[in-house]
């Protein structure tokens, strides 16, 4: 699973990519129109619970791709021009970082002259509507005269999804915050359209805004989130330095500058539950792990992930939520509280789960 991280230039969308991947670019190489893209660890402090009791000699989390996509560029008036390359690179993302400028420096100008929030935000939702909206329109026409000819009646229930996506679009809404069903969702998803996928909105902050924070944060929230737009506040250069330090110095850091918590796990778990995943954990002496899969997947369908086997073989699954098996302390207790249960095949796996999968 794959998220970009865009932004206009001088975001700080480089800064933020280096901070969560923990890796180093040399500015030599920003410049060069080549997206940069590593696999990170999604943070649980569940699983770090988990390993601790078990102390196993392995532990693995959840990862995802991370992409800093590039590619944006300066038009002949001055403003940022969205190429097709740069739309093409969003589109292979199954969800997106936007990183929106709110510090001042004077020694790097921001591209549009100005720092505003809204009109950033609103410069890409702008430009993926237009985009969506091409995309929508060639691909009724298409299907109306494919129909005409072949009858097919599958083309044919694409028709109305999309006629209503295009109202959607006309009318400035974006996708992924329209009341779409699952079945029309499916349906749209081959299109890759901009619109439609998840988005978080990183408000990057200096150390001399943070009581500005919560401020920016409610006019976003008035204006332009839905379900499946989500917004965080962050302190980009901050977090770069802190990233470099112990767990103690940063402690320390963050106390100076008045910050009571650093923001990237929560942008990484945030993007996480923006694609529409979560954790199921197994658990033991050899291995603590979490296991990634789509919200609303049954036991078989999980047991699947982890090995093809346990899908075709599947019989029961011991389960046991993460919550309870903490509250009771082990899994004998929680077989005589009642919280340790068999599961079948259809149960639906719920986020946190602990799961033992019995196989033929």
């Amino acid at each position: 699973m794959q998220i970009g991280i865009v932004g206009l230039p001088f975001s700080g969308k480089s800064t933020l990519y280096q901070t969560i991947t923990k890796t180093h670019i040399e500015p030599e190489m920003l410049a060069k129109a080549e997206s940069h893209q590593s696999v990170i660890k999604v943070p649980d402090g569940r699983l770090d619970k988990l390993t601790e009791i078990f102390n196993p000699k392995k532990k693995v989390n959840a990862t995802i791709e991370v992409i800093d996509v590039v590619g944006l560029q300066k038009g002949d008036s001055g403003s940022t021009q969205f190429t097709g390359n740069f739309l093409g690179k969003v589109k292979t993302n199954d969800a997106l970082i936007q990183v929106v400028r709110l510090f001042e420096n004077e020694t790097v100008p921001h591209p549009e002259s100005s720092i505003n929030m809204m009109r950033d935000v609103e410069t890409f939702e702008t430009e993926f509507i237009i985009s969506d909206l091409s995309i929508v329109e060639k691909r009724i026409e298409s299907i109306k005269k494919q129909v005409q000819k072949t009858k097919d009646e599958q083309l044919k229930r694409e028709i109305p999804v999309l006629e209503k996506c295009y109202e959607l679009l006309q009318n400035e809404t974006p996708l992924r915050d329209a009341h779409l069903s699952d079945d029309e969702m499916k349906m749209l998803r081959s299109y890759q359209l901009l619109t439609a996928k998840p988005m978080l909105i990183a408000l990057n902050f200096d150390e001399n805004q943070v009581k500005e924070t919560e401020k920016f944060m409610d006019e976003l929230v008035k204006k332009k989130l839905g379900k499946n737009t989500k917004a965080l506040a962050f302190f980009g250069q901050i977090e770069m330095e802190m990233s470099q330090l112990s767990e103690e110095e940063a402690k320390v850091f963050m106390k100076e500058y008045g910050i009571s918590k650093s923001a990237l796990k929560n942008i990484i778990r945030s993007a996480y539950e923006l694609l529409g995943v979560q954790s199921f954990f197994t658990v033991g002496e050899d291995e603590c792990r979490a296991w990634t899969i789509k919200k609303g997947m049954n036991a078989q369908e999980a047991a699947g992930e982890i090995h093809t086997d346990f899908f075709n073989k599947f019989i029961r699954a011991e389960v046991v939520h993460y919550d309870h098996f903490i509250e009771d302390g082990s899994f004998a207790k929680a077989k005589e509280s009642g919280h340790w249960r068999l599961e079948g095949k259809e149960y639906i796996v719920q986020d946190g789960d602990i799961i033992s999968v019995r196989h033929g």
